[in-house]
């Protein structure tokens, strides 16, 4: 299980830093897309560079295994994806917005075990 935790991780963090990277690096689409719903550019840097971050601290804390910045950086991970879902339902793309959920989901099962582990602790 610890095996496929890690490979989740692997994956959310390289489609959060992908999607921050499209966000500092002002992707055309990605900062016509933001600012259709009243996003500047600094909110957009500030957004993008949130998403890079935060990749980075769930993968050090996985790397380290520090419980508490795995499961802080994977909770901020999954809003970052949450907010980008919910602005591209907002779009009127809902087959888009459905797929946009994954990385959601795949965060949520990073999030599961270790939340797991820390009520057993509490």
């Amino acid at each position: 299980m610890k095996t496929v935790i890690n490979l989740l991780i692997v994956i959310v963090a390289l489609l959060s830093l992908a999607a921050g990277i499209a966000k500092i690096t002002n992707s055309p689409q990605e900062v016509q897309f933001l600012q259709s719903f009243g996003f500047n550019g600094f909110a957009i840097m500030l957004y993008g560079a949130v998403q890079i971050s935060v990749a980075a601290l769930l993968t050090v804390g996985a790397l380290f295994s520090h419980k508490t910045a795995k499961l802080v950086g994977a909770i901020i991970v999954a809003l970052g994806f949450l907010l980008s879902s919910i602005l591209i339902f907002s779009s009127g793309s809902w087959i888009f917005g459905l797929v946009s959920l994954l990385p959601v989901a795949l965060t949520c099962l990073v999030i599961k075990p270790e939340s797991k582990i820390e009520a057993k602790n509490g």
